[in-house]
């Protein structure tokens, strides 16, 4: 008798672990791409870069004028690490966040981010003014909230 109800305790404990974990809510969301933007400004890309999982992937594209979207290429954490240290030695930017939507999963261990971002890029006596929509994924995780990656799809500036 014991045997058998100690096997179904132990099915069980996964789910027990699921419902408990805490669920994300808007506002911690909000906090954590706050937080992803000033150490971005900051130049703090050691930072910036371990806000993400080990997987994550950064994708750029740009949205052409007739709606296509033309593919840029695709990084790993070291290579946007590395592309971002090279950018960084010469250039300034000072990127602003507009979340545009956040939609929580169901199970609350998740979030979509939609949001607007401008940057201004300064460097070799130049100055220009980029324009992208960002969307990313957070995901909870054993060290805190963390970025599954994002993709900025460049626009033109309104």
């Amino acid at each position: 008798m014991l045997r058998p109800l100690l096997t179904i305790l132990v099915a069980c404990l996964p789910l027990v672990a699921q419902a408990a974990a805490p669920r994300l809510t808007e506002p911690e969301v909000r906090s954590f791409v706050e937080r992803q933007s000033r150490a971005w400004n900051a130049g703090d890309l050691a930072g910036y870069f371990g806000l993400f999982t080990a997987d994550a992937r950064f994708t750029d594209q740009a949205r052409a004028r007739d709606g296509r979207v033309v593919p840029y290429g695709t990084s790993s954490v070291p290579q946007a690490r590395t592309q971002a240290m090279r950018f960084f030695a010469g250039s300034k930017v000072v990127e602003t966040t507009a979340i545009r939507q956040i939609a929580l999963a169901p199970d609350g261990r998740a979030a979509r981010v939609v949001s607007d971002e401008v940057s201004i890029l300064t460097g070799a006596g130049r100055r220009r003014r980029e324009c992208a929509e960002r969307v990313q994924t957070v995901v909870q995780t054993p060290a805190g909230l963390r970025s599954k990656g994002q993709t900025d799809t460049l626009v033109r500036c309104r």
